[in-house]
């Protein structure tokens, strides 16, 4: 037997080296897969097979939940990603963070908890790492120290090493939902009113254009894949992502991913150049996963000429920041454009912003559906239509409040009627003297 594989240690079975174990099992299991060229669908077959081999001629006899644990660890190191599995497999996290080789926090209903969870070392963590770039093409180094990638079942992953990590190499993985989040199960986390439901579809069914603002983690996400399920069956949808997570559920729909660059630094295919290409697709939609550039610029344009209806998020923590940063971003293209003529662009191009938040309390609610109402001078004007307000915090810290209705009727309801919807003032807050004072100043 090669002495790399020997079984480790005649010492006795109560002070076995796990560790040590471990590895000698993975080897010897590796060997056997590499010397019969197992098809990948069977490979966790073998695996279990071949460990169950390797672990009898140790002649040792662990304590079974022991023995268990060992076998699963091993398969997850094998088959998927190491000590995390367990927590990607886990439907209850939404997020794993890796801060270096022994500290992995995950997020589980709102909350950051530290685990148990620990890698061997900081090789340990980068062979995980590359595990999950060499497939996708990609590389991490220290030329290139971070690297984002997504994995087989949609997840978004974020990697970044040593030197620019200055702990060791930190892995984040934002999880993809197995199951797409439906617009009563937002109504039913009280994430909005069935009331600001029904404006929302309308407003995609009218084609406005709407930007969903927010910061890391508020569900943005989320409530474009909500948004854009409302556009109907017979319309062509065009969607860009970085990193592809939306769950369109219609039939005619073609997904575009950015790629990055090769090893000799070409190829590089940016959300821009994809923005660009959606428009000679002849898309009735462009659903754009986040603007974080000059592409911006560009989706500012395609919904002036005629792509109305078109959806993207922007990471903002207030309707007027939103607006603030689409015009940074816009200037990023490199058009030198005035101030003045991208607030132009901006006012008739965008139709609402919908502000979605993570409290603090770790909820997630649509906090503002807002109106861009035009220009006051070089100023956007915005007008709030639903807001929610915070009343105080419940004994177990969580947050109390409701979502409520301005009063105020937007300046696009002739849209929503021309496209069908006749809501009534009562949708937006209005009492039944507001109606009679708005019916006097109309005579």
């Amino acid at each position: 037997m090669n002495n790399a594989l020997r079984p480790p240690s005649s010492a006795p079975q109560q002070s076995v080296d796990l560790l040590k174990l471990k590895t000698y099992l993975s080897s010897a299991v590796t060997r056997d897969l590499e010397q019969a060229s197992v098809p990948l669908e069977k490979r966790k077959e073998a695996i279990l097979e071949s460990l169950a081999r390797a672990y009898q001629q140790t002649r040792l006899n662990l304590p079974e939940s022991v023995r268990v644990q060992l076998f699963r660890d091993i398969q997850d190191e094998l088959l998927g990603l190491g000590p995390i599995q367990a927590l990607l497999d886990d439907d209850s996290i939404s997020e794993v963070m890796v801060n270096g080789a022994k500290k992995v926090y995950i997020e589980r209903s709102g909350k950051l908890i530290k685990t148990n969870v620990t890698f061997d070392d900081d090789a340990h963590v980068m062979r995980i790492i590359d595990r999950i770039v060499l497939p996708l093409g990609r590389r991490v180094d220290a030329d290139i120290p971070t690297v984002d990638a997504r994995l087989p079942d949609g997840s978004r992953v974020n990697a970044i090493i040593p030197p620019v990590a200055i702990d060791g190499p930190s892995i984040t993985i934002r999880k993809f939902g197995k199951h797409k989040l439906t617009i009563d199960q937002l109504i039913g986390f009280k994430s909005m009113t069935p009331i600001m439901a029904e404006f929302l579809q309308a407003c995609v069914l009218a084609r406005l254009n709407i930007v969903v603002a927010g910061g890391t983690g508020s569900g943005k996400t989320t409530l474009l894949n909500v948004l854009s399920s409302y556009i109907p069956e017979d319309q062509r949808v065009v969607t860009i992502e970085d990193s592809a997570e939306l769950q369109l559920s219609q039939e005619h729909i073609v997904r575009l991913e950015t790629k990055p660059s090769n090893l000799d630094g070409k190829g590089q295919v940016t959300t821009r150049d994809l923005v660009r290409n959606a428009l000679r697709m002849r898309p009735d939609r462009i659903v754009v996963g986040e603007c974080r550039g000059g592409e911006t610029l560009d989706m500012l344009q395609a919904m002036n000429t005629g792509h109305d209806g078109s959806l993207t998020t922007i990471h903002a923590n207030s309707p007027r920041d939103a607006l603030s940063r689409i015009e940074t971003l816009t200037m990023m293209a490199g058009m030198d454009l005035p101030l003045k003529v991208i607030r132009e662009q901006v006012a008739s191009a965008v139709d609402l912003i919908v502000q979605a938040s993570r409290l603090r309390d770790g909820t997630r609610k649509v906090t503002g559906v807002t109106e861009v109402a035009g220009m006051e001078g070089e100023t956007v004007v915005l007008t709030d239509i639903f807001k929610f307000e915070q009343t105080g915090i419940a004994p177990d810290e969580k947050i109390i409040g409701e979502h409520k209705p301005t009063g105020i009727r937007p300046l696009f309801m002739h849209r929503l009627e021309a496209a069908g919807f006749k809501l009534g003032p009562q949708v937006f807050g209005a009492s039944a003297a507001d109606i009679l004072a708005q019916n006097r100043r109309r005579r």
